[in-house]
């Protein structure tokens, strides 16, 4: 499976409503596997298996499904709903329900799923009946040891709409409180962005734990499994504003990974203010990220405007223990996207908050072509500076923070609010050269107190070519500044970096703005 089909098919599926609700009908909810006993489980058992499945051969189980579902059609397979009156914990006085979703078409590989009571778990058995099908394509009797594909959860404050789904290789969403699906984060990334195929790991297994009445929390625990590794992961779910999850992660490599992608965050860029490449379609903006942010070891922010390059790019930033680093959508102005389909200015933000020392490595972007906006083409994770071993285990905690803000910011720097490209050069005046200009606008920290004579610098580095026309004056629309400049490429069409803050008087004011910018070819170079 490729990474368009696999993201296409998740995020059809995975969105708030995407598979209706059933009406009420008669029957038994979710069971347990038939002639099973409950057995002992918790998270040091689970990395035990974990570590002792790493030692023998990986199993793939690709083929193993009905060619009924194999061959089913897009239409049939969203045909396939879930009874909501089937729910798990339906019934009980509990804050969550869980939902399941079928195998088929894309996601092939079955997923067992367990419930955990009093610290004893159970395996829930697959049946047809727990499930709504209208589609026309005919499924026949399945296996009655068919399997899932994920699950996803509800919540007590709207059952209707989930907050959390688990679907697809070891993909993962989650909403705030705007109730809308984005970008999507995975439990390991191997060889993204590499000039060798990508391998996708998969949660093969969950346990989900009864949540106690009252409780406001959801415990997931998950068997991660692939040719290269095997891993244990725990998760506790804390809905609010901001859906919280705290990840603890032990991998045990069946072989050298020397590009490990830790805390994976997948999002999409097509078009927005800074990259109209593909901007062929009516609505100006098309993006559920717009851009990286970094705080690093040394305190230091960063903001990266994503692209949707011509050619695949691979940016790294190394770092010693990151404070955090995150996928954003800070523009939330509607008028900006004007889709009142999907709601780009809904799209949640997903922060990583390391914990524990993540030592030497770097947080590492790829950013590939895309031509539409079905296709997940921004991937940014935590890549060690080592590789991992077989035989060894590593040990990663994190928490994720997915809702309209992260929940840290540079509170005394101003941040970016846009990034604009355009032809460089004065107005009025014929160009004998090519430039590009860039503008930039920065609002928050202290710039809103800035006297009008504030004596504010733009500060610049370019890995090549030479910077002019350069500017920093404040813009009363956003109570903040715009710097602008032009940047005068050499003949190379090679990437270009660009860094730019706003100082005043040896004082940083502002986050750190970073860019790519790649020249075009000479000969494409049009001054009009």
């Amino acid at each position: 499976m490729d990474r368009r089909t696999l993201i296409k098919g998740l995020g059809a599926l995975v969105s708030a409503g995407a598979l209706p609700l059933s009406p009420l009908v008669n029957g038994a909810g979710l069971q347990p596997v038939a002639g099973s006993s409950p057995r002992a489980f918790n998270y040091a058992w689970l990395k035990g298996r974990a570590r002792a499945l790493a030692a023998a051969a990986y199993v793939s189980h690709q083929d193993e499904l009905p060619q009924s579902l194999k061959s089913i059609s897009w239409d049939d397979y969203q045909a396939i709903a879930f009874r909501s009156d089937r729910a798990l914990w339906r019934d009980d006085d509990s804050a969550f329900q869980i939902q399941l979703f079928h195998l088929g078409l894309y996601f092939q590989q079955p997923v067992r799923i367990h419930e955990v009571i009093d610290g004893e778990a159970t395996e829930l058995a697959y049946r047809q009946d727990l499930f709504r099908y209208n589609g026309e394509q005919r499924l026949g009797d399945l296996p009655e040891d068919l399997g899932y594909a994920g699950f996803r959860v509800h919540y007590h404050n709207n059952f209707a709409l989930d907050l959390a789904a688990f679907l697809g290789a070891s993909y993962f969403r989650a909403v705030g409180s705007e109730m809308q699906y984005g970008l999507s984060a995975r439990g390991l990334a191997i060889d993204t962005g590499m000039d060798r195929k990508e391998e996708f790991p998969r949660f093969s297994e969950f346990w989900l734990e009864k949540p106690a009445s009252g409780s406001q929390l959801l415990r997931v625990w998950a068997l991660l499994d692939s040719p290269s590794t095997t891993g244990a992961y725990s998760f506790v779910l804390d809905p609010g504003r901001n859906m919280v999850m705290d990840v603890d992660a032990a991998l045990y490599p069946r072989t050298e990974i020397t590009r490990a992608g830790i805390a994976p965050l997948t999002s999409m860029y097509q078009v927005g203010e800074n990259d109209d490449r593909m901007g062929y379609d009516w609505r100006p903006e098309i993006h559920d990220s717009d851009g990286l942010a970094i705080c690093n070891g040394n305190g230091e922010w960063l903001w990266r405007p994503l692209v949707n390059p011509a050619n695949l790019r691979f940016n790294t930033f190394q770092d010693n223990n990151p404070v955090g680093f995150g996928l954003l959508q800070r523009d939330r102005d509607f008028d900006h996207y004007q889709d009142d389909g999907v709601f780009y200015d809904r799209r949640p933000s997903l922060w990583v908050e390391p914990r524990g020392d993540w030592g030497r490595g770097s947080v590492d972007l790829v950013e590939i072509p895309t031509v539409d906006e079905t296709f997940d083409n921004i991937v940014a994770f935590w890549h060690p500076q080592e590789p991992l071993l077989p035989g060894r285990e590593y040990l990663y905690s994190y928490r994720l923070h997915w809702g309209e803000q992260a929940p840290l910011r540079p509170y005394e720097l101003a941040t970016v609010q846009a990034t604009r490209t355009g032809l460089g050069g004065v107005v009025g005046q014929k160009r004998t050269y090519f430039s590009r200009r860039f503008a930039v606008d920065f609002a928050g920290g202290a710039l809103a107190m800035l006297g009008k004579d504030a004596d504010v610098e733009p500060v610049f580095s370019v890995s090549r070519g030479e910077v002019e026309i350069t500017s920093a004056r404040p813009l009363s629309a956003i109570d903040g500044y715009r710097a602008m400049f032009d940047l005068v490429p050499d003949d190379s069409v090679e990437p270009i970096n660009i860094r730019l803050y706003l100082r005043l008087g040896g004082q940083a004011l502002t986050e750190t703005w970073l860019y790519q910018y790649t020249p075009p070819p000479v000969a494409e170079r049009q001054l009009y």
